[in-house]
């Protein structure tokens, strides 16, 4: 039985865009048995995906502020040697970037990755066994399928297909609400604060219950901010990743900033608008096969009218 290591450690996003290339691969290769080097706060998401098998947490984002201390060295040979326990028929890295790459040579098995012309980091490519060329224009979830096709001998085609069951992972609903995700660690992808107030006051004055989830400290006082000013807000307690896809499985609908969370909506086919003021929806936007609609643009923060009538195009559509 053949054994395929892939690895896309972080961030959120990253993951979720590479969760297509896992459904797809169990497609081709119904037998083989699937491994993925992730790190560790996004652990507990991967291990919903049905197509996984085992889950290789790493700690590299927590390390790298600790290299001094002891028990980061004895963290970092316990995971080196979890990887190098179980040898590999193949190693995809699909990150593209030098500690991954390290992380690839680590690991037994023969190793592909992007070529010096397609990769992020071009150093990386030379830790690589097998070369692949891939498009830098494609969408991020394209390059994940085109790449891990090369890897293992087939042709990506079909829609996108993020393997998860947003029935199976909905539990009971009490109170059925919506989602407002104003959270992203990159300043120039937010969306201002008081557009997401009128936005939340007019979404309250239609009945909707709203649920502000939150990932660190600055996000919990914003997310209290915008409830204090709205009814029918309310701020939810943080969550481990698995508990937060359930919620957002149960979602009536989300609306969103370009973060992780989004994206994780886009999988689980809940409805969504995308409000992008940062970033370009081309290269990094929400796909998936739910009701999905894009606001704005990199440089133009649309209105939160524009939100509305977009939600609203989206929910007839939804029906």
């Amino acid at each position: 039985m053949a054994t395929v290591l892939f690895i896309k450690t972080s961030s959120l996003g990253d993951v979720i865009h590479h969760m297509p290339a896992i459904a797809e691969a169990r497609r081709h290769r119904p037998d083989a048995r699937f491994a993925w080097v992730v790190e560790e706060a996004f652990a507990p998401l991967v291990r919903l995906h049905p197509a996984v098998e085992q889950t290789l947490p790493v700690a590299s984002r927590r390390w790298r502020h600790a290299l001094l201390r002891p028990a980061t060295w004895r963290e970092m040979r316990t995971f080196a040697r979890a990887l190098r326990a179980r040898a590999y028929d193949d190693v995809i890295d699909t990150q593209g970037l030098l500690r991954t790459a390290v992380i690839s040579r680590l690991a037994r098995g023969r190793r592909h990755g992007y070529d010096t012309a397609s990769i992020r980091e071009p150093l990386a490519a030379h830790f690589y066994d097998v070369r692949h060329s891939v498009s830098r224009t494609l969408h991020a979830i394209e390059r994940n399928r085109t790449l891990t096709g090369h890897a293992l001998g087939y042709a990506p085609q079909g829609d996108v297909d993020f393997g998860l069951d947003r029935a199976k992972l909905a539990g009971p609903v009490d109170v059925p609400s919506a989602i407002l995700l104003h959270a992203t660690a990159r300043p120039e992808k937010q969306w201002p604060e008081e557009r997401w107030i009128a936005l939340g006051q007019t979404l309250a004055a239609r009945g909707t219950n709203l649920l502000l989830p939150w990932g660190t400290e600055a996000e919990r006082g914003r997310s209290e901010r915008i409830a204090a000013a709205v009814p029918r807000a309310r701020v939810p307690e943080r969550r481990p990743l698995d508990q937060v896809a359930r919620l957002i499985a149960g979602a009536q609908f989300v609306v969103g900033v370009d973060t992780g969370l989004l994206h994780l909506a886009a999988a689980l086919r809940v409805p969504l608008v995308g409000i992008f003021v940062g970033s370009e929806p081309g290269l990094t936007g929400p796909m998936g096969q739910g009701p999905i609609a894009i606001v704005g643009r990199k440089g133009a923060t649309p209105a939160p009218d524009e939100v509305l009538g977009a939600l609203d195009q989206l929910m007839v559509r939804a029906r």
